[in-house]
């Protein structure tokens, strides 16, 4: 059983910033690639960014430029900076551990709602 430790969802203003943070076991933190992944109600999960090992990215185009993934490996921490967001971006985002297309370990997740 993997245990992951969200943080950060909430609710915030369009055009507004958040930063999700999800902590790991150092072992599987060391091991596998780390992601976020969303689902807004009424359509299905969806990528929104991916960190492997050696700092290389993926991000959903619907997010370039507005969110940043990272990982921090004193911590064992990846956190998604978002910026500019949308009304569109509410959804429940999940942590993952896994490879950069596909997820082995889905955290429980956190709501992150945008509406003025």
């Amino acid at each position: 059983q993997v245990q992951f430790v969200e943080s950060g969802g909430g609710l915030v203003q369009p055009g507004g910033s958040l930063r999700l943070s999800c902590a790991v076991s150092r072992n599987i933190f060391r091991t596998y690639a780390m992601g976020w992944y969303r689902q807004a109600p009424g359509k299905q999960r969806e990528l929104v960014a991916v960190i492997g090992g050696s700092g290389n990215t993926n991000y959903a185009d619907s997010v370039k430029g507005r969110f940043t993934i990272s990982r921090d490996y004193v911590k064992n921490t990846v956190y998604l900076q978002m910026n500019s967001l949308k009304p569109e971006d509410t959804a429940v985002y999940y942590c993952t551990a896994g490879t950069l297309s596909m997820p082995t370990y889905w955290g429980q997740g956190t709501q992150v709602t945008v509406s003025s």
